[in-house]
């Protein structure tokens, strides 16, 4: 029987508990919505935690115990601790999976991880979102049609101050005009990381069964494999060699 990948899923949890027209969307919590995406599936063993829990809800021992971690951020990015932030990344070195979502884009994580600021052009009317495959051989894609269209979505545009995506694997184009390179992928050490757009708070964006599909796919490939094992600093040589010392301009 294949191991489970153990997913965690992280929000703030602070809008919704402000807000009730955001709270009627996701009463408990966004992250707990996301969560449940998972808790359809036996593949996946899956936890949810939050900023206000103890070490940020992200200790050394829930961060070894994770082969995808999804980081859902959006007002209070300053309050992450720095040192949360080391441990995310290291872990990613590691070989955990990491999914940064929307807003995310904007956060120590992704600033730590992937270098950029993540800068974006936004407009928050509701407008249409149509998000179209690029890469329809690519597994986070499998089983969604060419494209599909959220009702109603924050736009996110370009510019979009990210590395230029090792995988780019979806587009997003708004009813306004604008576009987005909305799903992208990359690798940092032995980890996969991928940034996906949609998912403003105030839209059922998480309940769409396409969306649904794509976070099922994204962690599947995210997740770490069994991989090759490395070592890194001083070694010794494999083969027999004459050792040449440059102080002595000799050979022993």
């Amino acid at each position: 029987m294949a191991e489970k990948i153990r997913v965690t899923v992280w929000s703030e949890y602070i809008l919704e508990k402000e807000y009730e027209h955001i709270a009627a969307i996701y009463p408990k919590g966004i992250h707990e919505a996301i969560a449940d995406i998972y808790r359809e599936e036996a593949e996946f063993e899956v936890r949810a935690v939050t900023l206000q829990m103890p070490e940020q809800g992200l200790s050394q021992e829930i961060l070894s115990q994770t082969d995808v971690l999804l980081w859902y951020g959006h007002m209070v990015h300053e309050q992450v601790e720095d040192e949360i932030v080391e441990r995310i990344k290291k872990r990613v070195w590691e070989g955990m999976g990491l999914l940064l979502l929307h807003s995310s884009a904007q956060s120590k994580v992704f600033d730590r991880i992937l270098g950029t600021t993540g800068e974006v052009r936004w407009r928050e009317i509701g407008e249409k979102e149509r998000v179209w495959v690029i890469d329809r051989s690519h597994p986070i894609v499998q089983g969604l049609p060419m494209y599909f269209d959220i009702p109603h979505s924050e736009m996110y545009g370009e510019p979009f101050e990210i590395p230029a995506p090792e995988e780019l694997v979806f587009i997003s184009w708004f009813a306004g005009g604008d576009v987005l390179r909305s799903g992208c992928c990359y690798h940092r050490g032995a980890g996969k990381v991928f940034y996906f757009g949609p998912g403003h708070e105030e839209y059922p964006i998480y309940y769409q069964k396409e969306i649904r599909q794509v976070m099922k796919n994204a962690v599947r490939w995210a997740a770490p494999g069994r991989g090759v094992q490395v070592s890194f600093g001083k070694t010794d040589a494999l083969e027999e060699v004459e050792i040449f010392s440059p102080r002595k301009n000799s050979y022993r």
